[in-house]
């Protein structure tokens, strides 16, 4: 497995694939970036056919317990993002 493409690696991939240089490449990933983000905290979900589904999910607050002293706590309600992948992405991947 190779290391993991950083946010620098995917925006000189997008400069070169784009012919854009590479300060002009960074400005659109951190705009689509800022766009999925700025949807999400509106609750909305970001689609992106043949590549996937961004959504929120809210996970309701529950009881847990300390693994170390046994000592039950309470797990605060939360909100995260789940991303479906699209079939296009899917079938490139396997």
């Amino acid at each position: 497995m190779d290391k993991p493409l950083n946010k620098q690696e995917l925006v000189a991939a997008v400069a070169d694939e784009v012919a854009l240089p590479k300060a002009k490449a960074g400005e659109v990933v951190d705009a689509v970036f800022g766009a999925i983000e700025k949807a999400l905290s509106r609750k909305q979900e970001v689609r992106l056919v043949g590549f996937g589904t961004f959504v929120t999910a809210n996970r309701k607050a529950a009881k847990g317990r300390n693994p170390r002293t046994g000592e039950e706590i309470d797990i605060p309600a939360s909100t995260s993002v789940r991303f479906k992948p699209g079939k296009a992405l899917k079938d490139a991947v396997s």
